[in-house]
């Protein structure tokens, strides 16, 4: 699957090859330590938030790109 910006495209294979791998050869077998890919992903989700905001792409309320800053919660 392609990512949001097609800048991101690249990165996003990347990242995921990494993942897999680490999850396949590493996780899966009891040796879970360690971030490998965790600079992959900061890369990729830097282009992912500029595509976004490029796109236009409202993502208000959407919680996985980070915590909003000054976020309240509404008491009812």
């Amino acid at each position: 699957m392609n990512s949001v910006g097609e800048a991101c495209t690249e990165l996003k294979r990347e990242y995921d090859q990494c993942f897999n791998r680490w999850f396949a050869e590493k996780f899966l077998k009891g040796e879970g330590g360690g971030d490998p890919c965790g600079q992959l992903f900061k890369r990729y989700q830097l282009c992912v938030q500029k595509a976004i905001k490029e796109k236009d792409i409202p993502i208000e309320g959407l919680e996985f790109m980070g915590p909003s800053k000054g976020k309240t919660e509404n008491s009812s």
